[in-house]
């Protein structure tokens, strides 16, 4: 029988249900069209579109860089499947980069914009 949680456990159990999930662009066009669109389709509250960024990559044997546009997007896992989805159809990527990552904590108002954000 288990008497208590490990850290990790405990940690995990009390993890919020929200995402950050993180992707490229090729130009800026495409990364606010993509943002804009992911806001107005509710299954991204928020989504930041930070320029600068230039990436090394393996691509078809081949040691690439280019620069890109990266997005930061909020949102949660319910809606992941559904932003994954919108995220493949509109980009221009073969294989788009679609990472999530968990939001442990963060500051309850802002957390709960997240959620009616999503959900109006």
């Amino acid at each position: 029988m288990v008497t208590s949680l490990s850290r990790f456990d405990r940690d995990y159990l009390l993890m919020t249900d929200k995402i950050v999930v993180i992707c490229t662009c090729p130009t800026q066009d495409e990364a606010e069209s993509l943002a804009r669109a992911l806001v107005e389709d509710r299954v991204a509250a928020c989504v930041n579109v930070v320029a600068g960024l230039r990436s090394f990559y393996r691509w078809q044997g081949a040691t690439e860089s280019s620069s890109e546009w990266l997005l930061l997007i909020k949102t949660t896992r319910e809606k992941f499947p559904a932003l994954r989805s919108a995220i493949e159809r509109r980009h221009s990527y073969k294989v788009p980069e679609v990472l999530a990552l968990p939001v442990v904590d963060g500051a309850a108002n802002y957390l709960n914009w997240i959620d009616e954000s999503l959900s109006q």
